[in-house]
């Protein structure tokens, strides 16, 4: 068996490719095969090309326009002129930014795994219109229901949220916002519009809110089933604290299925983990995690973390732990790096402080490396040293203090008890 090559260009569904596809899916700066697959909808009904988007790129809303309609918007035509021109888009800045410390992006990551799909642009028009509307990936993030609020989050992603949120921007915001968001023009619109695309869809990713807590999760594993497509590509990002819902367990579900990608959110461990991502109780994350080596072994499962500078110093060890305690292997895990809230990115730290993450960085990736044959886990970690490294942006520690200081004051916590390292950024 060939071993999966994590940063490669190769396509994970190898196809005949002319000169020009193969440019695009494997050399161009610009294309992405989202456009022409997939769109993405946040709690709110804002719509965007992926989630990879910047905020500023949405291509409409699914309160007022349905999927469909938003296929062809101004700006998605836009986006696919510009990806076949080789035009950068502001809307892809995230990635573009990745690419450039050596993450393997959204971008680049949808190429290698939809690239089969590469055919769809001969059909596109000259000013990026696309007649064929088939989401073979779907992301749709149904509501904000949550049981957790992380420090990287806030009410748009989490419903528990919105008590914090309320008491930090004052005014009347309690009174023009609600606890609950959803996505569509109802609660069950978005289901209503995505069934017909079950007759072909190839990937399902599942995030949130929390997937694991919503019934729409649930509802499509089960006509999943009952139409037999075992063979849908499901992928998660969870954060791990509830396995099951009115009985149901997920475990029981994934089983069944040909392909599993379990990406858990869990940042730290113990107490750390449960000031970053408040709400998590560890023991009950890592009683999910036996439970899932018991009766679904076989399920991909890696740790996901997003790095920031609130989890940087301590990552490593975090990792280390559950490898050598039989929880993970040493290859399972996926460095998210944190972009945006600017003031928790690992980049704020000053420059003897980056000294001393940069030589605790290389010892874990001397450890790691001869246990990573799949090298996610030491491009993640090599590439976030050239993140950390490549732009000062200390200005924004004051931000993170005054930011933190004003949740901790919320939530009855301080952060320097909890993560005493960070006293380095005073």
């Amino acid at each position: 068996m060939t071993q999966y090559k994590y940063n490669s260009t190769d396509l994970i569904r190898p196809t005949k490719l002319t000169e020009r596809e193969k440019f695009l899916l494997k050399e161009s700066k610009t294309f992405c095969m989202y456009p022409w697959i997939h769109l993405h909808a946040w709690p709110t009904g804002e719509a965007y090309p992926c989630c990879h988007s910047e905020p500023v790129s949405k291509i409409g809303n699914c309160k007022t326009h349905t999927l469909k309609e938003l296929w062809n918007s101004a700006k998605q035509k836009q986006l696919r002129v510009d990806m076949l021109n080789e035009n950068k888009n502001s809307a892809c800045n995230r990635c573009y930014e990745q690419e450039s410390n050596g993450f393997l992006s959204g971008r680049r990551s949808a190429n290698k795994h939809q690239g089969h799909h590469i055919s769809r642009i001969k059909e596109t028009q000259d000013d990026g219109q696309l007649e064929k509307f088939e989401m073979t990936y779907w992301d749709i993030r149904f509501s904000n229901l949550c049981n957790l609020k992380c420090r990287s989050c806030g009410h748009v992603f989490s419903s528990q949220w919105y008590q914090d949120q309320a008491k930090l921007a004052g005014g009347d915001w309690k009174d023009r916002n609600t606890v609950l968001n959803y996505a569509g023009r109802t609660e069950t619109d978005m289901w209503e519009q995505l069934e017909p695309h079950l007759d072909y869809v190839e990937q399902i990713y599942f995030a949130g809110g929390e997937p694991l807590l919503m019934a729409e999760h649930y509802r499509i594993l089960e006509e999943l089933v009952k139409r037999k497509l075992f063979h849908v590509r499901l992928i998660y990002n969870t954060n791990f604290t509830h396995t099951e819902l009115k009985g149901k367990s997920v475990f029981e579900y994934w089983k069944q299925f040909d392909s599993v990608a379990v990406g858990a959110s869990l940042d730290d461990s113990g107490s750390r983990a449960e000031y970053i991502r408040k709400g998590t109780d560890w023991t009950v994350v890592e009683k999910n995690r036996q439970e899932m080596l018991r009766i679904c072994p076989k399920v991909d499962f890696y740790i996901s973390p997003t790095l920031s500078i609130m989890n940087a110093w301590h990552l490593p060890d975090f990792h280390k732990d559950w490898t050598e305690r039989g929880l993970i292997c040493a290859q399972d895990l996926n460095v998210n790096i944190l972009q945006d809230p600017v003031h928790y990115r690992i980049d704020i730290a000053p420059a003897e402080y980056k000294t001393q993450l940069l030589a605790k960085f290389t010892d874990h990736i001397d450890w790691l490396r001869d246990q990573d044959p799949l090298q996610r886990a030491t491009v993640g970690f090599e590439s976030a040293i050239k993140y950390m490294m490549a732009t000062d942006n200390t200005h924004l520690i004051d931000t993170f203090w005054r930011k933190t200081h004003e949740l901790d004051e919320i939530r009855q916590e301080d952060i320097l008890t909890v993560i005493p390292e960070l006293a380095a950024l005073k």
